[in-house]
């Protein structure tokens, strides 16, 4: 199953100390969407805006174990269109937080994120948009 990941999981290594295998990991974006850190990282609907993050391929076992946690229990599952570097563009499944379960703010998630999105080379405006959240 391929699962547009934009948070922390688009980490291979967070994953498999979680015992996911990934496969196929490659970064794209995501139209009419926006990145939210609340407590945890969501994508919001926001026309006009791109989430950037990475699609991989892991088994549907796996999306079950890693959704099950408490920490991340209340996200749901929702198709995306994902434009990939390349220039192609792939279906993904991807879990977002309902706009009302999103609350207070993490800036120590932020700052994470922030390493990670700099490491993948995620554009330089989504990554000063990342920045702010972490200030």
């Amino acid at each position: 199953m391929r699962v547009f990941f934009y948070g922390l999981f688009m980490d291979e290594t967070l994953l498999a100390q979680k015992g996911v295998k990934s496969r196929n990991a490659i970064s794209g974006h995501v139209d009419g969407y926006t990145l939210r850190i609340g407590e945890r990282a969501t994508l919001l609907p926001d026309e006009g805006c791109q989430a950037y993050g990475v699609v991989m391929e892991i088994t549907s076992r796996d999306v079950d174990a890693l959704y099950s946690e408490d920490t991340v229990a209340d996200y749901l599952p929702e198709p995306v269109t994902v434009a990939l570097l390349n220039g192609s563009k792939v279906e993904a499944t991807c879990y977002n937080l309902p706009k009302d379960k999103v609350t207070g703010t993490n800036k120590t998630y932020a700052a994470s994120l922030l390493k990670l999105a700099s490491k993948i080379g995620f554009p330089e405006p989504y990554i000063g948009q990342i920045r702010r959240l972490a200030e």
